[in-house]
């Protein structure tokens, strides 16, 4: 009988190609809609899933775990891993395969989708440009209506993804899917329920002192009552982030930068190259291709790639340098590690990211990287503190939305979700539900059908920025263009993968358990 090693070998043997082929169709069908690319995906999802799935592999995996008998930390490391990564697919390959088509046609649908106005086809970039720019209420709520156009096309695909997600993990002995989920993540639900209950009771009365304001300002720029005011006059279709009114616009600042170069140098300045993943990239908007960001590693061996849809914004900008984080994360993890180990907890790469996300509200990155006058930033910097801390107030009552629906959605995918959706957009966003509006607006939202249980991290993610931050303050002297910083992390966090539960890494690398401290401290500033 083979050892845990070479059972942990035997099986990343196998799984190792499947991944890398998973992953290269992926891009193309995120890249390039075609049905060629979406059979490729099917294909490709479906014998990853099906290895993962392989009963008598996982039983092995299982019960070596148990059993305890690694005496390699990394072995028995991997044996979690590989656990966590086999467990959900321990399912009849006929719902697998079920799944798998259908989340492929969904996001087909959303990377070739796009909203009509005036009869007229726009991206999402359009969108949230008239969003962000006109006064016409008539007009915004067109743009704002387009941008859900796409909810009513996927909608009953998501709620039936939701249905086959809940019969997967009731197979396997879970409540539904929203607990499966947390329960191969390393993530308890009773400290995420706790955690949420938490930022609720931070946030909730700062945070409507704080709306009031911005919708005596907005109310002011329409031209109309408060109670007038719809989700349209919020510059976001998901008011996910923070609207002018209440912010300071960089757009004018930032209307002819070269965001590939401003990336280049602000990873630069740390000492980090991310070169050959930006040869390798996709940023450019065009038809036939996602129009949202993400970072994806191909091949745990270097082969990282960032799918972007640029313009010249401090949107795009901020989002560059989020993907950005996420990359090089995946481009320093020591090779030394066992392949499987060579990733990490997306809360933590969610962490390392949001906080390289945060930079284009920095004073130091906006004189040294973007190059703006020492005078002109100076008199932005009160403006830049409030924005930063109305962004995280923003951000964290869109998280309290998002895990609420999907929480209530895997308890009940049956329930009348139109109207969930802005009861709990009303509760936490302090948003009025259009009048008489009756659409799946929540399924608008590319989440929910093809990153299930996956915003928690974000929130964590938040956590995570504000503490390494402040490590890095303390231990480095600060982040932009602190080339000790880089080295810091490099060392110290990319480096170690997921050889370590994310908590017990980000205690190791910023010597506390992961706290609300340090964000508090932040939306404690004036």
């Amino acid at each position: 009988m083979s050892g845990p090693r070479e059972l942990v070998d035997a099986v990343t043997a196998r799984l190792r190609p499947l991944e890398i082929e998973a992953n290269q169709s992926w891009w193309l069908s995120s890249t390039e809609v075609s049905d060629a690319h979406n059979r490729r995906r099917i294909a490709a999802d479906l014998a990853l899933r099906d290895a993962l799935g392989d009963a008598h592999a996982f039983a092995e995996v299982r019960d070596a775990r148990a059993a305890g008998e690694a005496d390699d930390p990394l072995v028995a490391r991997q044996l979690v891993v590989l656990h966590d990564a086999m467990a959900s697919q321990q399912v009849p390959a006929d719902l697998r395969a079920e799944m798998v088509e259908l989340e492929t046609a969904v996001d087909s649908t959303f990377n070739s989708f796009r909203g009509t106005i005036a009869g007229e086809a726009v991206n999402d970039n359009t969108i949230l440009r008239v969003l962000r720019t006109s006064t016409d209420s008539a007009e915004r709520e067109a743009a704002w209506s387009a941008s859900k156009q796409v909810g009513t096309e996927v909608a009953a695909h998501v709620r039936e993804l939701a249905r086959l997600r809940n019969r997967a993990a009731t197979h396997l002995g879970y409540r539904d899917h929203f607990a499966l989920a947390l329960a191969t993540s390393e993530l308890s639900e009773e400290r995420l329920l706790a955690t949420l209950d938490a930022v609720d009771q931070a946030t909730g009365a700062p945070f409507e002192s704080w709306k009031a304001g911005l919708d005596a300002s907005l109310a002011d720029r329409f031209g109309l009552d408060a109670e007038a005011l719809r989700p349209w006059h919020y510059d976001d279709p998901f008011f996910q982030d923070v609207p002018i009114a209440a912010a300071v616009s960089l757009d004018d600042h930032l209307a002819e930068a070269d965001l590939d170069a401003l990336t280049l140098r602000t990873y630069d300045g740390l000492g980090l190259d991310v070169r050959t993943v930006l040869g390798r990239s996709d940023l450019l908007p065009r038809d036939g291709k996602s129009q949202h960001a993400s970072c994806i590693d191909i091949d745990h061996e270097g082969d990282v790639r960032v799918l972007c849809n640029n313009e010249p914004s401090e949107r795009w900008a901020e989002t560059m340098l989020h993907e950005f984080g996420h990359a090089i994360y995946d481009v320093e993890v020591s090779r030394d590690l066992p392949w499987s180990l060579r990733t990490m907890h997306p809360l933590t790469t969610e962490g390392v990211a949001m906080m390289f996300g945060r930079c284009t509200r920095d004073p130091e990155w906006l004189i040294s990287v973007a190059g703006l006058p020492t005078d002109a930033v100076a008199q932005l910097e009160p403006s830049l503190v409030a924005a930063r801390r109305a962004a995280l107030f923003v951000f964290a009552r869109w998280v309290l939305v998002m895990t609420g629906f999907e929480r209530a959605l895997y308890a009940d995918p049956e329930r009348d979700l139109d109207t969930l959706w802005w009861d709990l957009v009303e509760r936490f966003q302090g948003l009025r539900r259009p009048d008489g509006r009756v659409a799946p607006d929540w399924a608008a939202k590319l989440h929910l059908a093809l990153a299930p249980v996956y915003y928690q991290n974000y929130l964590y993610g938040e956590l995570v920025a504000s503490q390494l931050h402040a490590t890095l303050r303390d231990r480095a002297g600060g982040l932009v263009d602190v080339p000790a910083a880089g080295t810091l992390l490099r060392s110290e966090l990319f480096a170690s993968g997921a050889s370590l539960r994310w908590d017990h890494l980000i205690e190791q690398v910023t010597g506390e358990p992961l706290t609300p401290r340090h964000l508090a401290r932040e939306l404690e500033a004036v």
